[in-house]
């Protein structure tokens, strides 16, 4: 069974598990809309939190065949992979005399759960995209994000190159602009399918939305929280935000040696962006059967002792790409 955020939270009764997970939707659009295959079951001996799936590689083509000849042979290509679901959150500890202090709805108790959601939703907004599996010799945890999977792979574009789309260069060379929109439409046609969105940073989506307006395909509309949702060709894009404790952004703007050519050729303000396409033959998460996706436990003021501790949980999760075209990323594009 695949379920949402919004799925789990219908089976939910206590109001403040209702409002967790709220918090959870509305400050990222990635929860919100990422689809969970509740399928890893941890019960009974033996049991483990791996999640083993096929992954679609490279398709294979059609031609014509000649009369009185056989077809070419190939074959779709298909590599086996494996994730242990791992979960992540955080614990706070609040005393007991500034636990009352102030309206409940701002005092210490409600702020420390609110940060800890925002840091909760934010590294697992990181590990989607620069997610690396830890495998150590005392533990497993984590898994692969999208910068991992797609290196190498046939939707990854422009990793040898650069291509300048700041305001400076697209503002006064229509030529460059209409280039930089045909590339993007070449990226989103590596997908399998339309994209479900396109993942970036707050510079690299507004040299996408300058693009969009520049040919007509800019819209906004408001999903269920009043939140405002800008679209290229329909297409949402979503700013992943800054990482966990941090003002630098999830997916990075960087020097780099593009070219590989050595000291003295790096290229300043490059940063890249990624096209998804949800499902559960695309990319999805992946949680236990039966549990609960986002948990939390308050502290406990009731019995003895001055400082109580707190805790929100989301997991155990993991995400996996079922199909190499159901995402892709577009390197090394100058945004600054």
């Amino acid at each position: 069974m695949a379920i949402t955020l919004a799925d789990a939270k219908l089976n939910t009764t206590d109001d403040l598990d209702l409002m967790v997970i709220d918090e959870f939707r509305k400050s990222s659009w990635l929860l919100d809309n990422l689809t969970f295959d509740d399928v890893v079951n941890p019960a009974g001996g033996g049991a483990t939190l791996t999640y083993g799936y096929t992954r679609l590689v490279s398709e294979r083509g059609a031609a014509f065949r000649p009369y009185n000849t056989e077809y070419a042979t190939a074959q779709a290509k298909r590599a086996r992979y494996t994730v242990d679901l791992s979960p992540l959150g955080g614990a706070f500890e609040v005393d007991r005399v500034l636990a009352n202090v102030g309206p409940a709805a701002t005092n210490e108790t409600a702020f420390q759960m609110g940060q800890q959601i925002k840091a909760a939703r934010t590294f697992f907004s990181d590990q989607v995209i620069n997610g690396v599996r830890d495998n150590t010799a005392d533990a497993e945890k984590g898994f692969d994000g999208l910068d991992v999977a797609l290196t190498g792979s046939s939707t990854e574009m422009n990793a040898t190159a650069s291509v300048d789309w700041t305001g400076a260069t697209l503002g006064t060379d229509q030529a460059k602009a209409h280039d930089a929109l045909d590339l993007l439409d070449e990226f989103l046609s590596l997908l399998d399918g339309t994209p479900s969105a396109l993942l970036g940073n707050k510079k690299t989506l507004a040299r996408v939305r300058s693009l969009a307006r520049r040919a007509g395909y800019y819209s906004r509309t408001e999903n269920a929280f009043g939140q405002t949702v800008e679209s290229y060709n329909g297409i949402p894009f979503v700013d992943l935000g800054d990482k966990a404790g941090s003002t630098s952004p999830i997916i990075p703007v960087e020097s780099r040696d593009v070219d590989g050519a050595g000291p003295g050729t790096t290229i300043d303000g490059l940063s890249d962006l990624y096209a998804v396409r949800l499902g559960l033959d695309g990319f999805h998460g992946v949680s236990t059967t039966g549990g609960a996706i986002v948990r939390q436990w308050l502290p406990d003021f009731t019995t003895a002792g001055a400082v109580k501790r707190g805790e929100v949980e989301l997991g155990p999760v993991a995400t996996v790409l079922k199909a190499t075209k159901a995402a892709a990323v577009l390197r090394n594009i100058k945004v600054q």
